[in-house]
């Protein structure tokens, strides 16, 4: 199996304020994503579950991935 790289974005709310998130991961499918979204939102926000929203994962390409961490992992392993 490959790895793909995907990009999230949604929003979570804490304290009554929305916040937008963009984040990028690498993993083998997007069912895997959603999991790994609401794991390091709700450890690195404090957030619930039920406060974090997805709005889109897409796949992309490594060249397109703005992280650089991923981007090189991705790239390194190509």
């Amino acid at each position: 199996m490959e790895v793909k790289i995907f990009r999230v974005k949604g929003t979570f709310e804490k304290e009554g304020k929305k916040f937008r998130f963009t984040k990028e991961y690498r993993a083998l499918k997007p069912e895997d994503i959603k999991e790994l979204v609401f794991s390091d939102i709700g450890s690195k926000h404090h957030v619930k579950r039920a406060k974090i929203f997805i709005e889109s994962i897409e796949e992309i390409e490594p060249e397109e991935a703005e992280n650089p961490v991923v981007k090189r992992l991705s790239l390194e392993l190509a």
